[in-house]
Order: structure tokens, then sequence, then C-alpha cells
């Protein structure tokens, strides 16, 4: 009995997409956004009609239902941070003990800001 109860939380866990890999990267459905499962971007920051239009209406409500919030700076699912005030996009949203940002994400920047 607890075989089978060990195999079938470790299925659920391998096939819970929170726990993939392929469940936290980063998609672009057009050129210039960036999407995870939860929220859409552009070079202007996070976009209630693009993450609407990507991952639908009930996406863009609870999305912007958590209230008022400064779009130009945000940090997606797998963990890359975006500011679009220095039109990047990092590793992390984490500061090293010197106070330097993580190194930029260069395929998440080219993607967001064409560059």
């Amino acid at each position: 009995m607890k075989t089978i109860a060990w195999t079938i939380l470790a299925v659920t866990l391998v096939a819970t997409p929170a726990f993939s890999a392929a469940g936290k990267a980063l998609q672009s459905p057009q050129a210039g956004v960036l999407c995870d499962p939860y929220m859409c971007a552009d070079a202007n920051g996070v976009s209630k009609e693009l993450t609407e239009k990507f991952l639908g209406k009930v996406a863009a409500t609870r999305l912007f239902a958590q209230g008022t919030f400064d779009t130009s700076e945000f940090t997606f699912a797998n963990g890359v941070f975006c500011d679009t005030k220095e039109r990047a996009c990092r590793q992390d949203r984490y500061f090293d003990a010197n106070g330097q940002r993580s190194p930029v994400d260069d395929e998440a920047t080219a993607r967001l800001f064409g560059k």
C-alpha cells in the first residue's frame, strides 16, 4: 500500500508544471512579447491586454485584481527579472553581497527589448 502511495506522489510531482523546467520556460508568442503561465509583458511592462490575448481573460483579470502595482519591473515565474526603465532582463531580481544585480539574461533581454 505504501508503494502505491509513493508511486502516486512521484507521478503527481513529475506531472505538475511547477516541478518541471518546461512549465517555467518563457514563451514569446509574438515579437517583443514574453509570457509565463501567469502574465505577458512587452517593452512597456506587464500588459493586461497581452495577458488577455495570449493567456485568456481569466489570467488577465486574476493578475490585475491584485490592485495597482508597478508594471515596469517584474519577475517571471522562472525567476527572470525585467526592468523596462533599464531595458534589460536579469537572471533574477536579487543583489549580490557587493550590491550588484545578477547578470543580464541576454536571451530574455533580446526577446523583450530587441537588443
